[in-house]
């Protein structure tokens, strides 16, 4: 029989920088869920990868030296290591500058263009650089970007746009009538509500102002824009084709589920759906916002050293650890909290402690009571009967919670099943009964419950902490480690255990917590350093910035030499106030009383005054040259206090 097809993508990830914690939670939330849905008997195709267009990362790759395809390059290395290193299970990793991924982009483009959909303009308004988008001010918050909070700039360009409102009602009838086409509810309710219901404006997809993108075929001024662009990886990777359209595409499109994070929902909700109308294809079935990792109550920033790295958690903890911690502390349509101070506390308390020792003891007792291999004699009591059926309801709610893509519900199913296992030793004591020759069957019951259970947990583990699960299913020796094999409980009575080893070790909380703290020191130090280069490197600004520099025209009444400065004099200036103004310069070497009383120099008037050998001096003089220094002057009869501008 032919097995459910089941297609789940992540978004694409933003090859400008390496991925934070937060950033692979999406890609670990997305490899549970493929890995499940194959645990349940569906023919999965998981596919993750790299956007790589863009002005962001131009301008990385112009600052760093090096061209736009070098700099991705090596992010998308790093991405995809990452994505390897936490034990992902994706069947495709696509590159927005793959050859066939830009040729098909481009057809869409051009087929979008010649049916009317897309029309070329003029855009005028704000732009946001890191968020890649233009806003109207109404959409602005306090003048800033509405996604991230960071300054925009106004723009005037030529560019291509969508018409996105003669598809708004089309997509307002799919929402309606499909309630779970996105979720959860709360987040769909803010796109409808902020953007649909207000209606609508056509959408900028093409750029001029940089050429790192897909170029437009009919018009090489523009590039293809990050929205069609990125978004049609979702199509281009299973092989669409405006001509023709591969397996795979026939296989799995439409989308089961769409995996994104809660500030990129409305690209997914409005912009993407509305590009498959256009071209006459079936929409993505769901599509799923997740929330974002805080550490404690702030968001992640390298100056105040919390970002956390999955590479460096691995390090620290583990894959299989920083899976659980990031699976089990996002809950559904919630932000989720990450701290080094949560993360050992989780790890001693449930995988140490619940999981850990579970799975020792049991496998220890297994081997001190009978050598690690006996056979269920079924003396079975009323306490079995409710470690079974909890067993049984385990497996339920867990499949349960994943259908309804609740993981964190699901981690803690199987985790509170595992501390029910604890207290079942507890209540039965097989050292106890172990001293009592007529108990002897009594115990192998009880311990083929403990390892039955532990099968149970091991299953379904599978799907979350893949590497623990293989290490449990090797110490309880059993092979039967499909979903279909713990639909019932005691399927082979026959136990035969491997060797006991702890899964996890306890951490030294305050040692492990001193480490940390020292690498989150060098963290600020690099980033105060990365800092310090950025500021030597920009020096642009804007007609604002300029702006606020006061620059007069200052006629020279006096000047004096300040007494043991060879390079310093001292100035009376007028600048047309009721007083004159003392300025001290480091002009000596250059200028004396002679060739400069009387001229008149051009003066910064509102800088802060600063205090030199003693003298405040509240001003500056413009000049040009290092070895030769030249002062700023005006010729003509102009008064002394004129703005120059």
């Amino acid at each position: 029989m032919e097995k459910p097809k089941y297609y789940i993508t992540t978004a694409i990830a933003y090859a400008s920088r390496k991925p934070h914690i937060g950033n692979t939670y999406e890609i670990i939330l997305t490899d549970a869920i493929a890995r499940f849905k194959r645990l349940q008997g569906y023919d999965v195709y998981f596919l993750t990868g790299t956007d790589e267009h863009g002005e962001k990362i131009q301008q990385l790759a112009e600052n760093s030296k090096i061209q736009p395809k070098e700099y991705v390059d090596k992010v998308a290395d790093e991405i995809k290591g990452i994505w390897n290193l936490m034990d992902t299970s994706y069947d495709k990793f696509i590159r927005t500058t793959d050859d066939y991924h830009e040729e098909t982009v481009q057809k869409i483009f051009k087929r979008l263009y010649e049916q009317g959909d897309i029309y070329k303009g003029y855009y005028e308004g704000a732009y946001c650089t890191p968020c890649e988008s233009f806003f109207t001010e109404t959409q602005l918050v306090d003048g800033k970007c509405p996604d991230c909070g960071r300054e925009v700039t106004q723009a005037r360009e030529e560019a291509y746009f969508f018409k996105m409102s003669k598809y708004q009602d089309r997509l307002m009838k799919h929402i309606e009538d499909n309630p779970d086409f996105v979720f959860p509810e709360s987040r769909k309710k803010e796109i409808v509500n902020n953007f649909l219901k207000p209606g609508l404006q056509d959408l900028c997809v093409s750029r001029t102002s940089f050429n790192w993108g897909v170029p437009v075929s009919f018009d090489n001024k523009h590039v293809v824009y990050v929205w069609i662009d990125a978004l049609s990886n979702y199509i281009t990777a299973l092989g669409y084709k405006e001509d023709s359209k591969e397996n795979n595409y026939l296989k799995y499109w439409p989308a089961d589920l769409h995996v994104i994070g809660k500030d990129i929902l409305r690209f997914h909700m409005i912009y993407w759906p509305i590009m498959l109308m256009a071209l006459g294809e079936e929409l993505p079935k769901h599509i799923y916002a997740h929330g974002w990792f805080l550490f404690g109550e702030d968001k992640m920033s390298k100056s105040k050293g919390n970002v956390i790295y999955a590479d460096y958690l691995a390090k620290k903890f583990g894959v299989d650890a920083t899976r659980f911690y990031c699976l089990s502390e996002m809950s559904f349509a919630q932000d989720g909290n990450i701290t080094y101070d949560n993360i050992i506390t989780k790890y001693n308390s449930e995988l140490a402690n619940t999981l850990g020792n579970l799975v020792n003891r049991t496998v220890a007792m297994a081997n001190k009571y009978f050598d690690g291999k006996f056979t269920n004699p079924d003396i079975t009591e009323e306490i079995d009967k409710d470690l079974i059926n909890n067993a049984l309801s385990m497996v339920d709610n867990v499949e349960k919670y994943m259908n309804e893509i609740r993981v964190a519900d699901a981690v803690s199913e199987i985790f509170t099943f595992a501390r029910r296992c604890n207290k079942y030793i507890d209540e039965t004591m097989p050292w106890a009964l172990a001293k009592d020759e007529e108990k002897q069957d009594r115990l192998k019951t009880v311990l083929f419950n403990l390892i039955e259970s532990i099968r149970f947990i091991a299953v379904l583990l599978s799907a979350f902490m893949p590497q623990t699960s293989e290490k449990i299913f090797n110490q309880i020796n059993s092979q039967e480690k499909t979903l279909e094999s713990i639909r019932e409980f005691g399927k082979d009575i026959n136990i035969e255990v491997g060797r006991a080893e702890p899964l996890f070790v306890r951490i030294e909380e305050e040692k492990l917590m001193e480490e940390i703290k020292q690498d989150m020191e060098k963290q600020i130090e690099e980033a105060n350093k990365e800092n310090e280069v950025k500021e030597e490197k920009t020096n642009l600004i804007s007609i604002d910035e300029f702006d606020k520099v006061e620059l007069k025209l200052g006629k020279v009444l006096k000047v004096e030499k300040v007494e043991k400065a060879d390079k310093l004099l001292k100035l009376e200036v007028d600048l047309g106030e009721e007083n004159p103004r003392t300025i001290v310069s480091g002009i000596a070497k250059w200028y004396n009383e002679e060739n400069l009383t009387g001229k008149l120099v051009v003066v910064v008037t509102n800088l802060k005054p600063v205090k030199l050998r003693g003298i405040e001096s509240n001003g500056m003089l413009i000049a040009a040259g290092e070895e030769d220094v030249r002062l700023l002057t005006i010729d003509g009869e102009l008064q002394a206090g004129t703005e120059i501008h």
